[in-house]
């Protein structure tokens, strides 16, 4: 009697596609391991993670990547035409304990501001070549260190001041500061806030350093108070109270630095009130250095880079339906900054050409 054996036959694999599914499963290690090196480097990216450390509830944050400012020319002419500060002994030491300079090894820098009824509190994430053990012994010797969900954090008072700094390594190239006293401080927390932060620094990408301000009264009386007296005008300063935010982002472009300014409201009259305000005032400023005054007191070079920065400014307005946008785009040459440097330091703060900004 015959019987018919049912079992399922076992198949053998293919010994021909063998070596083609090896070779697949090694293509697609090889591209995961060159995507994931490629993203770990990738300035956009680390930018990114950078950001969305900083608190959604900062009233100010400020991005600086010297990394890429350092590959472009106009740096030269900056750093040529800015003086040098002075040698500081303190920082010497530091460097020579640490071996880190930030001239060299500093690659970019997050940083955010917040007001307190405490005063204000500061965090900053910091990109660049460090060496651990040499720099957490020297904070030890200037401080001490604890652990915080296990986590080396280090307290230290800066200038033997009562203040106390505390920073952590997140890890061997990043680093963040801040001297909020509570644990949460050096951990990014999401926030339900952070979507309007994100937006903007969208539109930023690619700037090597911007700041990005988020506006309230207390925000707006400072700004005031920083514009030097000839410059300060009660209409300018009521028109950007009114702004949510302020963009400010500078990027190189060639051998020009390339600035551009941005505030933001809901409301479309006052964005027209300031498009016009500001229109204006380039209209005086072009006026008072074509005039009589500002070619008798003013360096005819000094004289020339302002007319020529004067030139470039671009006025914009811009709708993104709930937001209303003034923008401000002008350019800063080297012709510029050498008639500024061979001029000296300014006599006065008095507009050029004797316009007074107090309309």
């Amino acid at each position: 009697m015959l019987v018919a054996d049912c079992r399922p036959k076992r198949t053998m694999p293919n010994r021909k596609l063998l070596p083609g599914l090896l070779g697949l499963i090694a293509f697609s290690l090889a591209a995961t391991f060159v995507y994931l090196r490629y993203k770990a480097n990738d300035p956009l990216a680390l930018r990114n993670e950078m950001l969305a450390r900083m608190p959604a509830s900062a009233n100010a944050v400020v991005f600086l990547d010297l990394a890429a400012l350092r590959s472009s020319p106009f740096l030269a002419q900056i750093l040529a035409w800015a003086p040098y500060p002075a040698r500081d002994e303190d920082y010497a030491q530091f460097v020579q304990a640490t071996g880190f300079n930030y001239e060299r090894d500093l690659d970019r820098v997050a940083l955010a501001v917040s007001r307190t009824s405490n005063g204000s509190r500061f965090l900053v994430i910091a990109d660049g070549h460090f060496n651990r053990e040499k720099i957490s012994a020297y904070a030890r010797r200037s401080g001490k260190s604890e652990t915080r969900n296990g986590t080396t954090v280090f307290l230290i008072a800066p200038g033997g001041s009562s203040q106390v700094w505390y920073f952590t390594f997140l890890r061997k190239d990043r680093m963040a500061w801040t001297n909020d006293p509570s644990a949460a401080a050096l951990a990014w927390q999401p926030d339900p806030f952070a979507a309007e932060w994100r937006e903007r620094y969208a539109r930023l990408a690619g700037t090597p350093l911007f700041a990005v301000i988020r506006q309230d009264s207390g925000t707006a009386s400072a700004l005031a108070q920083q514009t030097p007296g000839g410059f300060r005008s009660p209409q300018l300063a009521a028109l950007l109270a009114q702004l949510q935010w302020i963009s400010i982002a500078v990027k190189p472009d060639n051998n020009v630095l390339r600035v551009v300014a941005e505030g933001e409201c809901p409301s479309e009259a006052t964005m027209r009130q300031l498009n016009d305000f500001l229109s204006g005032i380039l209209v005086l400023a072009q006026g008072g250095l074509n005039g009589a005054g500002a070619r008798d007191k003013l360096d005819p070079q000094l004289r020339e880079g302002y007319l020529e920065l004067l030139q470039s400014v671009e006025i914009q307005k811009a709708d993104r339906g709930s937001s209303k946008s003034v923008r401000v785009v002008f350019e800063v040459t080297p012709k510029l900054l050498q008639a500024a440097r061979a001029a000296g330091p300014p006599v006065s703060t008095a507009a050029p050409g004797g316009w007074p900004l107090t309309h």
